[in-house]
């Protein structure tokens, strides 16, 4: 594929391809019943497979950036079509939970981690006039890979099983993400270097051990991680929350799921267009307040149908515009040249973020503990929102 005749939007097509695919990985909670009805494991046993996903998603995106900062984005992102696809095939052969772990786990999880940071850093220089609009295009992808694969893995689920399911699934992923992947290309240098200072700016461009330097840098990760806190919380524990809190039946509950991926997605797109407009830093006040207001009501009153989905709705809406929004702010405060690699470290906050909410669940002994907790961090995050500077090293 040439980069010089390519039209950008094929650019945003495999992006929009390639990130439902990897985005399906939070379909997870539909699968966690039908292995324990067919292996008799735990429910415990079988979430924490969503878990270590997670966290090897958001580690692996560390050397995924670095290494398509050095060979491309394509390159990348072909790779981690193949781990996901190919880990997801090996589910089906699982028996056991440390294949499961492994398969889909580690392997499928380190492909999302790869596939994961190369169409936002790649989009951004094709678009940086609307960096904010694009960056929410291509998350919001990722945010709605699950609401397009629920019903397709129900139906598989229903008529072949959840083993079979797997190895259908993989290959529908391997082979939609593996077309997307193809699409990834970067604007030549003449194009990028223009694109670069289209604004009459010159841009610092940090490597990422020059951003870990910087105070700006510690002030980003806090609020990314308080930020995307709230939102893995709810997230992975909605039909729970709606059961035990809200005492809905599980039927109702259950559509919190469908419900959160509208407003994930919803808010990706939204949040990243207004931060073209109102500034990245500015809607991340917004978003922190919304999340704080949602997590107070959720921790002090009796939640009933309407509290729980406005409530849930709310920090969803918010979940996805902080994830749509740091990617644009890495690049601003540290430079597209390097994003890829760079936002691979500020990412580090979105894993620990997923392990640091169920450990809090379990030590402080219930959610709404747990969710006063996380309206406190999000006042915390407001706060930096007001202190957080643009780095002042002068690197070009």
């Amino acid at each position: 594929m040439n980069n010089k005749t390519i039209n950008r939007w094929f650019v945003v097509l495999g992006v929009i391809l390639l990130q439902m695919c990897i985005g399906a990985i939070y379909t997870w909670s539909l699968f966690n019943q039908p292995l324990i009805d067919k292996f008799g494991w735990t429910n415990n046993e079988v979430f924490l497979t969503y878990s270590i996903a997670v966290f090897v998603f958001g580690f692996s995106t560390i050397f995924s950036g670095r290494l398509q900062d050095k060979i491309g984005p394509r390159k990348v992102a072909t790779i981690g079509a193949i781990l996901y696809g190919g880990g997801i095939m090996l589910t089906s052969t699982a028996t056991s939970l440390i294949q499961l772990y492994i398969y889909y786990g580690i392997i499928a999880g380190a492909g999302v981690g790869f596939a994961y940071v190369c169409p936002l850093s790649t989009c951004v220089k094709w678009f940086p006039e609307k960096k904010g609009f694009i960056t929410g295009i291509a998350v919001g992808a990722f945010g709605l890979g699950s609401l397009v694969f629920k019903s397709i893995i129900e139906h598989f689920i229903a008529a072949s099983g959840v083993s079979s399911t797997f190895l259908y699934l993989g290959i529908i992923y391997a082979v939609l993400g593996l077309i997307g992947a193809q699409f990834l290309i970067l604007p030549s240098t003449v194009q990028n270097s223009k694109i670069e200072s289209s604004n009459g700016t010159k841009q610092n461009q940090f490597s990422a051990g020059e951003m870990i330097k910087t105070k700006s840098f510690y002030f980003i990760w806090i609020m990314f991680l308080f930020g995307c806190m709230s939102g893995l919380l709810v997230i992975g524990l909605a039909k729970d929350i709606g059961m035990n809190l809200a005492g809905l039946k599980a039927s109702v509950a259950a559509n919190a799921v469908a419900m959160i991926a509208l407003f994930n997605a919803g808010g990706r797109l939204i949040w990243g267009t207004l931060s073209d407009k109102l500034g990245r830093i500015r809607v991340v006040t917004f978003m922190f307040i919304i999340t704080a207001l949602c997590m107070v009501v959720m921790s002090i009153f009796t939640l009933n149908y309407v509290t729980f989905f406005v409530c849930l709705g709310g920090i969803a809406f918010c979940f996805g515009g902080f994830l749509s929004v740091f990617p644009t702010i890495t690049g601003e405060f540290f430079g597209i040249k390097n994003l890829g690699s760079n936002y691979g470290v500020v990412y580090q906050a979105y894993g620990i973020a997923a392990l640091a909410g169920p450990l809090i669940v379990t030590n402080v002994g219930g959610l709404k503990p747990t969710f006063l907790i996380a309206a406190v961090l999000s006042l915390v995050g407001m706060v930096l929102t007001f202190i957080v500077k643009q780095p002042e090293v002068n690197k070009v």
